[in-house]
């Protein structure tokens, strides 16, 4: 069974990094269990939308920008795409990098404190994201994530047991959707930090790279769907422990750490410290590299983990992430761009792999079934609502 595990485990810690720990902590915080079922559905939807890339990848043996190239065929709207793809996932990643690495840095924090060598801890970070990216094969990385991983299901899943939540009530946020008042954003929220658009291209590019064969498709989708179950578990974890913690303030989950103290003991402290230093570190790790994926599908390099081009642009997006975050530097434009980038490229990329999944000619037998269609027209419905929303929210309309 664990043999078949590989690309999901790295999309998982992509999106558990400390921007979907945050929203979850705030959600448990402010609504209790109710708005779990919001969480269910965004890894229902991930599950489906990377699926689809999964196979594109393996169908294919191409990256997602080197599919979409082929199979567009007017220029201008090749060139629209791949501008769109480019300024998203580089720019974008590079931008939210800095939040990957603060969120690692918030749990060496809480693990040995704020000294004197806490405003060394970012560089730290960034030091053994790049010697992880710099001498490792896909197969190391794959082995290395899958321990990170189970390091942050064991230590939230812990935690939140520890609490002692109640049953029913988590059994009726789950399967009774509700929305409390002025829960909707965060249900947006909840949604949005889930569904991510650079992992898309990077499951294509992983897949590819374990799989060789269209008779392991099967593998492609129990990787998918376990790996990304148990990515969704982390999160349901995080919100139950929030909703119990005895705090009406709260920041991220460092707070709510702090705040079961009193209860716990230091035992919150070293949960909640380490599963949030392996959330940050992977996404740390996983932003890059994605990064690197898509800059080579773009402009036709060799997408080689050792290649010099390749390793030019993981290590920018890093050096990005570790400046931005040493001398506390917030390109706020950049970010905004970044938003509204990414709000354009989440629609565009459920559209495009809808179509090519049904393309014969690049998916041969293995397009997608008329329930696979149903469900994806629904995601591609839902994700024109999350990019239309990020848009407005930068330009104030929100």
């Amino acid at each position: 069974m664990f043999k078949k595990i590989g690309p999901g485990v790295l999309v998982a810690a992509a999106f558990v990094g400390p921007g979907t720990i945050t929203v979850c902590t705030l959600a448990g915080v402010h609504f209790g269990y109710a708005l779990i079922w919001a969480v269910l559905l965004s890894i229902l939807a991930t599950i489906i939308l990377q699926e689809m890339a999964g196979r594109i990848g393996v169908v294919s043996q191409s990256g997602l920008v080197d599919v979409i190239k082929k199979e567009l065929r007017v220029d201008w709207i090749k060139k629209l795409v791949i501008i769109i793809v480019l300024g998203a996932i580089l720019v974008g990643n590079a931008a939210y990098e800095a939040g990957n690495i603060g969120g690692a840095t918030l749990g060496l924090e809480g693990l040995f404190g704020q000294g004197t060598l806490a405003s060394f801890y970012p560089i730290l970070i960034g030091c053994f994201a790049f010697l992880l990216l710099w001498f490792s094969s896909y197969k190391t990385l794959e082995k290395v994530f899958v321990g990170l991983v189970a390091i942050m299901g064991v230590c939230f899943v812990v935690s939140a047991i520890i609490t002692k939540p109640s049953w029913g009530e988590i059994a009726k946020g789950m399967f009774i959707p509700s929305l409390p008042e002025g829960g909707l954003l965060t249900v947006v929220a909840l949604i949005g930090t889930t569904v991510v658009p650079y992992n898309l291209f990077l499951h294509a590019s992983l897949a590819k790279e374990k799989w060789k064969s269209k008779d392991e498709l099967a593998n492609v989708k129990w990787d998918t769907i376990i790996s990304i179950a148990l990515g969704g578990l982390v999160s349901v974890a995080i919100l139950i422990t929030a909703s119990a913690a005895p705090i009406e303030s709260i920041t991220n989950a460092m707070d709510m750490a702090k705040g079961l103290e009193p209860l716990f003991g230091k035992a919150a402290i070293y949960f909640m410290g380490i599963g949030l230093l392996a959330a940050g570190i992977t996404s740390a790790i996983t932003a890059p590299l994605a990064a690197a994926y898509v800059a080579s599908s773009c402009f036709g390099w060799n997408d080689d983990m050792k290649n010099k081009k390749f390793r030019l642009v993981w290590f920018i997006v890093l050096f990005f992430g570790v400046l931005s975050l040493s001398f506390n530097i917030k390109p706020i434009e950049v970010i905004q761009f970044a938003q509204v980038a990414n709000g354009i490229l989440l629609p565009v990329m459920a559209i495009l792999l809808l179509w090519i999944v049904n393309k014969k000619t690049v998916m041969g037998t293995h397009r997608n079934t008329l329930f696979q269609n149903v469900l994806g027209f629904l995601i591609v419905g839902f994700t024109i609502f999350l990019g239309t929303k990020s848009i407005l929210k930068v330009i104030g309309l929100f």
